[in-house]
C-alpha cells in the first residue's frame, strides 16, 4: 500500500487550483482556431502523413490576453507547487511518491 503524506492545506490548494487553470487552458485552446495568426487553409500529403487545415482567422487580442493569463498564472502555481517548503520535509527517495500523492489527492478525497 503506498503511504499516504499530510500535504499543507496551501499546498493542496494550489496544486488543486494548477489543475483547474490547465484544465481551463486546455479547454480555451481547443475552442480557439488553430493558428494564432490568420492564416488560409492548406493541405501537405508529402510527409508520412497527410495533414491538412482549414484556414485560420486568428485569435482575437482577448483571445491572446485570456491565453497569456492562463500561461502565466499556470506558471505561477507551478512553481508554487514544486517549490513548496513542504517538499525539504520529505525524504529524498521518497519524493516523487510524494508528489504523485499530492496529483491525486483530489482523487482519494472523492473516494
Amino acid at each position: 500500500m503506498a503511504k499516504t503524506y499530510d500535504f499543507p492545506s496551501d499546498l493542496l490548494a494550489g496544486q488543486e487550483e494548477l489543475h483547474q487553470v490547465r484544465s481551463e487552458l486546455s479547454a480555451l485552446l481547443k475552442r480557439l482556431p488553430w493558428s494564432v495568426a490568420p492564416l488560409d487553409a492548406f493541405s501537405d500529403d508529402n510527409g508520412w502523413r497527410k495533414v491538412e487545415r482549414p484556414a485560420s482567422p486568428g485569435w482575437t487580442p482577448d483571445e491572446q490576453a485570456e491565453v497569456e493569463k492562463l500561461r502565466r498564472r499556470e506558471h505561477e502555481l507551478a512553481v508554487f507547487v514544486t517549490t513548496h517548503r513542504f517538499w525539504a520535509e520529505v525524504a529524498a527517495p521518497e519524493r516523487v511518491d510524494a508528489r504523485s500523492g499530492l496529483k491525486h489527492a483530489r482523487e482519494r478525497v472523492a473516494d
